[in-house]
């Protein structure tokens, strides 16, 4: 297949029926409830508060004047926002080859905070099964699902990493980090070798989060959400990606891939910039002893996914054209759906053919190694 255009952040929906189908009847009693919103949408009820409607996660379509919090459902949406034969055919409407499909950060995050470790590997192994069995099924070379990891201990995470492999995941995604601690450790080690033999590259999508925090507060309830809609991941990514750099994980496994998403790349030269800097004046009291420069890491180790950044089709080369996956969020609030065509073309002026091609499918050809 010839790739022209490929989304490196795109999103499902959890379809209705997904725990119930999928998750073992023993564990059903922890998996979100679909229930009602105040404008007869449908929202997943989480038992912390207020359900969470499903809103602007579902705004493929819609512009400022109709999107809105409440009262989207199911039977009324893109049916290809929950199932893979019809999500091919709005991949087409957008002139869209393939797309790399996370999966909802706030329902993750609910079997995450699971203080019974098999519950969580069940609710995240029926996650999996249903991703790959079911919504890839239709084409796997298009629709390229993630494998999601379990926070209970980096052998568990290498297992279900193996498993999912063999199910043919290109991917892999944490929200936690594998060992279950608050902070990055050696004790995640046996998952990063894991990822590395397997080659599969590890993504992480906005920022990780402790396995036990605390449930997210009711959405679009206020325009304070705005504000952080518009650093979403530029805040926490650096973070992620300085800390790994740091604690030497690189120079244990140099062949590790890993991919900081939905975090855009416009700010990447300053920070590279920075940590460089601060890595020289204080690498000897600080006991950090790399190979190399911090750059080097970022360049032969991550990949960055972006959506509207025109900051960042200027600077390419300053991050790296190799680096850089171009996204559409679909069908998040971020998507032009059907219109990212039209967008690239606005944002991408200048950008020669060649550089262009890498950014929007090369880069992702080879990362998942698409037929």
């Amino acid at each position: 297949m010839e790739y022209r255009l490929i989304s490196a952040d795109s999103h499902f929906i959890e379809p209705p029926d997904l725990w119930t189908e999928w998750l073992p009847a023993k564990y059903r009693d922890i998996a979100p409830k679909l229930v009602k919103d105040k404008d007869g949408g449908d929202a997943w009820d989480y038992g912390a508060g207020e359900p969470s409607p499903l809103g602007i996660y579902a705004a493929a379509g819609k512009d400022e004047h109709t999107l809105k919090w409440t009262g989207v459902s199911y039977s009324t949406m893109n049916q290809g926002f929950f199932r893979g034969a019809p999500r091919l055919e709005e991949q087409d409407q957008d002139g869209v080859d393939a797309e790399v499909i996370f999966s909802s950060a706030r329902m993750l995050a609910h079997f995450y905070r699971q203080k019974d470790d098999q519950a969580q590997l069940a609710a995240l192994q029926a996650l999996n099964n249903w991703i790959f069995q079911e919504f890839c099924a239709p084409n796997r070379n298009r629709l390229i699902g993630l494998a999601y990891m379990p926070a209970i201990g980096a052998e568990a995470a290498a297992v279900e990493l193996e498993r999912c492999a063999e199910m043919g995941a290109k991917g892999a995604a944490i929200l936690c980090w594998p060992s279950g601690n608050d902070a990055i450790s050696k004790a995640d080690d046996l998952f990063w070798a894991k990822a590395e033999e397997l080659d599969i590259p590890i993504h992480v999508h906005v920022r990780m989060i402790p396995r036990f925090s605390p449930p997210p507060k009711a959405t679009g309830q206020q325009g304070g959400d705005i504000p952080g809609l518009a650093t979403t991941g530029m805040l926490d990514m650096p973070k992620v990606m300085g800390q790994m750099i740091i604690s030497e994980v690189f120079d244990r496994f140099p062949k590790l891939q890993m991919v900081g998403v939905e975090a855009g790349c416009g700010w990447i030269p300053y920070f590279l910039e920075q940590l460089d800097d601060r890595y020289w004046r204080n690498r000897r009291w600080a006991d950090c002893n790399l190979k190399m420069q911090p750059t080097d890491y970022y360049r032969r180790n991550w990949h960055s996914t972006f959506m509207k950044d025109s900051y960042a089709l200027e600077n390419r080369h300053r991050i790296g054209v190799d680096n850089m996956m171009w996204s559409s969020d679909y069908p998040h609030h971020g998507c032009e759906w059907p219109y990212s065509r039209k967008q690239i073309r606005e944002t991408a002026l200048g950008v020669p053919a060649d550089e262009l091609h890498k950014i929007l499918a090369g880069n992702a050809v080879a990362l998942y190694k698409l037929q």
